[in-house]
C-alpha cells in the first residue's frame, strides 16, 4: 500500500467517524431532552424529540402551551381594550334634541301634521335608544 492510499483510507475513516459523532450527538442531546420531559405532555414531548431527532414532521400534534403564550397574551391585550371601548361607548351620551310641535312647524316650515309626526317619531326614537342602555342627552 502506497502513501497516497493509506492517507485517503486514513481521511475516509476520519470522515465516517465525525458522521458517527454527529449522529451519536444528535441521539445524546435528543436523550437529554427526554430524560429532562416532565408534566402532562412527558409522552408528547418524547414524541416530538424523537420526530424532531429523526426529522419527521408531526403537524398532527397541537402546539405546545408555550408555544401559544404570545397569542393569548395578545388576545388578552385586545380583549382589555375591547372592554375598555365598550366601556367609554356606554358612558356617552347621544345627543337627540326634545322639540315641541311649535318649534319643529316653525324651524321647519311644514304643517302642524309633519311636526306631530316628526315628534312622534323622535320620542319613538329616544324611547328606543333608552331601552337599548344607551343615554340620551337633551331628551
Amino acid at each position: 500500500m502506497d502513501n497516497s492510499t493509506s492517507w485517503d483510507a486514513l481521511y475516509k475513516k476520519l470522515e465516517a467517524a465525525e458522521k458517527r459523532i454527529a449522529e451519536q450527538s444528535a441521539i445524546v442531546a435528543a436523550a437529554e431532552k427526554l430524560v429532562r420531559c416532565k408534566g402532562r405532555y412527558h409522552s408528547e414531548l418524547n414524541y416530538r424529540a424523537l420526530a424532531k431527532l429523526f426529522g419527521v414532521v408531526t403537524p398532527d400534534l397541537p402546539p405546545l402551551e408555550h408555544e401559544n403564550v404570545h397569542y393569548a397574551d395578545a388576545a388578552e391585550v385586545e380583549i382589555t381594550a375591547l372592554r375598555q371601548r365598550i366601556a367609554e361607548l356606554e358612558a356617552r351620551k347621544v345627543n337627540l334634541s326634545k322639540l315641541s310641535v311649535g318649534e319643529v312647524m316653525y324651524v321647519s316650515g311644514f304643517s302642524r301634521d309633519y311636526a306631530e309626526g316628526w315628534c312622534a317619531g323622535n320620542d319613538n326614537a329616544i324611547h328606543e335608544i333608552r331601552t337599548a342602555g344607551i343615554k340620551v342627552k337633551g331628551g
